[in-house]
């Protein structure tokens, strides 16, 4: 091929085709995510490389072009008509109970089925808050009690970890032991999430993705891979969820107060 091509023709659609030069790369390798075809590229290697490895491998691409494409088309239900936020992979509606003379703070109640915002305030940007805040405390504790069942697997415990609304990963382990996710995980499935978590955890004892990384993981986490392709397929879709446009989405239901004690 010689040079790399700018977009490719696999699984019906003409993809784009990018060219990644890593200094930490070993060797060549071949992300397919759902905007692009990634080739990263160690030092030491040609782009001509990078293309004939590209061409080599054609057939595997085209395969998981076209298995995302399967799985984004069995993603999270439609909307609901109304509010609704995705949790833990179920869509589920959120209401709105105005209560007369409420005095403090904005509450969310979860019966299973249906988040309740018990609240004041006619203010969708102060109830996106209050939402996300809750979704937040439930992605914490979710992970924090994966994180305790997989360290006693592996005998391995991160130095801290932190729940924050980071938009280029999911998740992240870094060199001082300290875990990272992002908080819109506790949308996704729990397997996804589960998932996440090991892939973390597993870096705390091995570093690289190496093939024993991997296997660690698959031995660990059973469904990592249709863990991970359901999340390249729903990823654009979680990152775009936005709780104060679902608030203000959702007309308010007067409550007494006796209701919401």
């Amino acid at each position: 091929m010689g040079t790399l091509p700018e977009h490719l023709h696999a699984g019906g659609r003409d993809v784009e085709c990018r060219l990644t030069r890593s200094r930490s790369a070993r060797k060549l390798r071949i992300r397919v995510k759902p905007e692009c075809i990634d080739v990263v590229l160690p030092p030491g290697r040609s782009e001509a490389d990078a293309a004939d490895f590209l061409l080599r491998n054609l057939g595997w691409v085209t395969r998981q072009i076209e298995r995302a494409a399967r799985i984004r088309s069995a993603r999270l239900v439609p909307k609901r008509p109304g509010g609704a936020i995705p949790f833990r992979g179920a869509e589920i509606p959120v209401e709105i109970h105005s209560v007369p003379h409420w005095r403090a703070a904005s509450r969310i109640v979860f019966d299973g089925k249906t988040v309740r915002i018990v609240t004041s305030q006619d203010n969708p940007a102060r109830l996106g808050k209050a939402l996300e805040g809750w979704l937040r405390r439930q992605s914490k504790a979710r992970i924090e009690e994966l994180i305790i069942g997989i360290g006693e697997r592996i005998n391995r415990a991160p130095n801290q970890v932190y729940v924050m609304d980071q938009r280029t990963k999911w998740g992240n382990c870094s060199h001082l032991g300290n875990l990272s996710f992002s908080w819109r995980l506790i949308m996704a499935p729990d397997d996804v999430l589960r998932y996440m978590v090991t892939h973390e955890m597993v870096h705390l004892a091995i570093p690289d993705h190496s093939q024993r990384f991997w296997l660690t993981v698959q031995s660990l986490c059973p469904d990592s891979e249709r863990a991970r392709q359901w999340l390249v397929a729903n990823a654009d879709r979680l990152m775009q969820i936005d709780c104060v446009a679902i608030c203000a989405e959702t007309s308010p239901r007067s409550t007494i107060a006796r209701d919401a004690a």
